[in-house]
């Protein structure tokens, strides 16, 4: 049995990472609301519809990790601060389920969306495939108006950082 279960599981993570490499690839995920999302890779980034002239922070965090919760109120300010221009979406990757993320981000008065591993699909494995992402966390990959990624961190991000990105950004 375990052998099986080995063999199933070798298949999934290579038919996972054979669907990351190719570019045109679309995805659907869903955040703790129940939005849904529509994303494409292109050659030099990522689109996602619901998202177009903002500038997205899709942060890959967990719900463990000290760093990642140190980062939640300054990801809150960002998005307050910058409600029209930006858009801030937490994936969790340590394995909360939808409705455990949910309630967390009620505690933490999370005030962007939040997206579940099981409802990211293969977004989160594409993701590490072009971003060469090891699964270090917090991780950061920063989206301009176009679709275009220009940033790409392991680590947490300070506010001043944030800010920096932004007015770079939006040059």
């Amino acid at each position: 049995m375990k052998k099986i279960l080995v063999f199933i599981m070798s298949i999934l993570i290579l038919s996972a990472l054979a669907y990351a490499k190719e570019e045109n690839k679309s995805f659907t995920f869903t955040d703790t609301s129940g939005k849904v999302y529509h994303a494409k890779g292109t050659k030099d980034g990522i689109i996602i519809n619901e998202l177009k002239n903002k500038i997205v922070f899709l942060e890959f965090f967990g719900h463990k990790c000290p760093p990642c919760l140190a980062s939640i109120p300054h990801y809150k300010n960002l998005q307050t601060k910058h409600k029209n221009n930006i858009e801030v979406i937490g994936i969790e990757v340590q394995g909360f389920s939808n409705a455990e993320l949910k309630a967390f981000a009620q505690t933490k008065g999370i005030n962007y969306p939040t997206v579940s591993q099981e409802k990211a699909g293969y977004f989160v494995s594409y993701i590490a495939e072009r971003a060469n992402w090891t699964g270090a966390i917090p991780f950061v990959v920063v989206i301009d108006k176009k679709g275009v990624v220009q940033f790409i961190q392991a680590g947490m991000i300070t506010p001043a950082g944030m800010e920096t990105i932004i007015k770079e950004i939006s040059k």
